[in-house]
């Protein structure tokens, strides 16, 4: 248990400074109620986008600034927001040739990351935190996909976001790429079929899994070609309604993890 980790409450009203904001994040010249933070959501499918992290955004008060990469949009200065919530999408974080903005992406991320931003991705997001750290991304040996449990490694039980979950979740998989962890990075989870699940780098957090998903999103994904390629591939082309439905059956277990994850890292790392 992480028990030299206080929790705070979040975003205490307090009006920051040009000077203070400066001194946190180099050239942002911001001024805002930091009882409103201020996240911005880099969305690569308009089928992806936080779920159950939204509601948590929401919740607590949290100014969201939503860009779809996937239509062109462009990624804003990251010095105007206060952490970066990076979601999943069909394509590779290799695909920089046809997709030329991945490479802007990558770029703002690490700069932000490695400027001591939070940071919390999932599945490509996890991914793209990877890459703009300097590790690789690949083709893993086969798709992961399904309801799928991970486990977390020792070094997560100190974790100040990972440390009160339990030691097995049970996790939606639905990704073909893999990555190696960054220098410096923690390693937070793992599955019997790739072991690199979860990472922390200073601020920064990313998951391969969904914990985020609801049953009509799922649904909504079973229509992406690029996904259907992979469930089928995985399990059979008769195994989409039996996969649905276990979605179903299981989403509020998820959610609820995903919740505690979540909120944990918005009060610890960002608050």
């Amino acid at each position: 248990m992480a028990a030299d980790v206080p929790t705070r409450p979040a975003f205490q009203r307090t009006i920051v400074s040009d000077g203070d904001i400066g001194a946190r994040y180099p050239g942002s010249s911001r001024q805002y109620d930091a009882a409103v933070a201020a996240v911005l959501v880099l969305q690569h499918i308009a089928c992806e986008p936080p779920g159950v992290f939204e509601d948590v955004l929401h919740e607590h008060g949290v100014e969201l600034h939503r860009v779809e990469l996937d239509e062109g949009e462009p990624v804003p200065d990251w010095h105007e927001f206060d952490a970066i919530v990076a979601m999943g999408g069909p394509m590779s974080v290799n695909d920089d040739d046809a997709l030329p903005w991945l490479v802007d992406e990558k770029r703002v991320i690490g700069e932000a990351v490695r400027a001591g931003l939070p940071y919390w991705g999932v599945c490509l997001g996890v991914q793209l935190l990877a890459a703009s750290l300097g590790a690789s991304v690949y083709p893993g040996t086969e798709p992961e996909v399904g309801l799928l449990p991970v486990s977390l490694t020792g070094e997560a039980r100190s974790d100040p976001v990972f440390s009160e979950a339990p030691h097995e979740l049970v996790t939606l998989q639905w990704h073909g790429d893999t990555f190696d962890l960054p220098e410096d990075a923690v390693r937070l989870a793992g599955s019997p079929a790739y072991p690199n699940q979860a990472f922390r780098f200073e601020r920064a957090y990313g998951v391969q899994f969904h914990l985020e998903v609801s049953a009509e999103m799922a649904r909504e994904w079973a229509e992406v070609p690029e996904y259907v390629a992979s469930l089928e591939r995985t399990l059979g082309a008769d195994g989409a309604p039996a996969f649905l439905a276990a979605i179903e059956e299981s989403a509020d277990e998820m959610r609820t993890a995903g919740r505690g994850l979540f909120e944990r890292w918005l009060d610890r790392v960002v608050g």
